[in-house]
């Protein structure tokens, strides 16, 4: 078993541009060794927007040497670059965008939703490319619900196999780094049994309500809980 290494609430929220209302529950600056090859993960909380003509996000910025994955859950997030690409993504749907040799981009709500109002509630975390692929061609995918392939694990929690595997099914996002990229969903009364790498990184953020893990602490939202690199599961 995987042991707890620790657990940090995140600090209070922040603005993001004029769009996106986050909390920042890891940043590599804290400790960039352990948390390697994660960078960065910010968690936007349920946000009612009123209707609006003024556009609301961030605009152009530049990126370069790693790939920044952003999740929707409601609301609709769109996505300008100077490669061209252009994408909008609603609940369920991820972005995974590799700046790599550099890359400039901008994200917004979409005008269909600005312009309606409502809810906006969505994560975005920054994973770091190996050296060797720092200077590749910036690569954009866009990935729809339907393609995030859904497992009912033991135990009732729902996960999505957004990157890597999960019981034997493959997310289709393309990676760099070797990794599992899950979203789980427990209802109350739930267990999920994790298997996990020897020696790799292994972070759990708890985005809502609360969770025990392995059966020994028990984690408010929002925040992050790290596990020791050795071992080979988490419940």
């Amino acid at each position: 078993m995987k042991k707890i290494v620790r657990v940090q609430k995140a600090p209070p929220p922040h603005w993001v541009g004029n769009g996106f209302h986050v909390n920042s529950l890891f940043f590599y600056e804290q400790d960039a060794q352990a948390l390697s090859p994660f960078l960065m993960l910010d968690y936007g909380s349920p946000k009612a927007f009123v209707p609006s003509t003024q556009p609301r996000g961030v605009g152009q910025h530049p990126h370069r040497g790693f790939e920044t994955v952003t999740v929707a859950y409601q609301g609709e997030i769109e996505h300008h670059d100077s490669e061209g690409n252009r994408g909008t993504i609603g609940p369920g749907d991820v972005q995974w965008m590799t700046a790599a040799s550099g890359i400039v981009h901008e994200e917004w709500l979409s005008p269909s939703f600005n312009s309606r109002g409502g809810v906006l509630e969505m994560a975005q975390l920054w994973v770091n490319l190996p050296a060797k692929d720092k200077m590749a061609p910036p690569r954009y995918q866009e990935i729809v619900k339907t393609q995030i392939p859904t497992v009912i694990a033991e135990g009732g929690a729902r996960v999505q196999v957004v990157a890597g595997e999960f019981a034997g099914e493959r997310g289709p996002a393309m990676t760099y780094s070797p990794i599992n990229v899950w979203d789980t969903q427990l209802s109350a009364g739930q267990t999920l049994v994790l298997a996990l790498k020897d020696g790799y990184t292994t972070l759990f953020a708890v985005l809502k309500g609360s969770v025990r893990i392995n059966e020994t602490q028990t984690v408010a939202s929002p925040a992050l809980v790290m596990l020791e690199r050795e071992g080979t599961q988490a419940k």
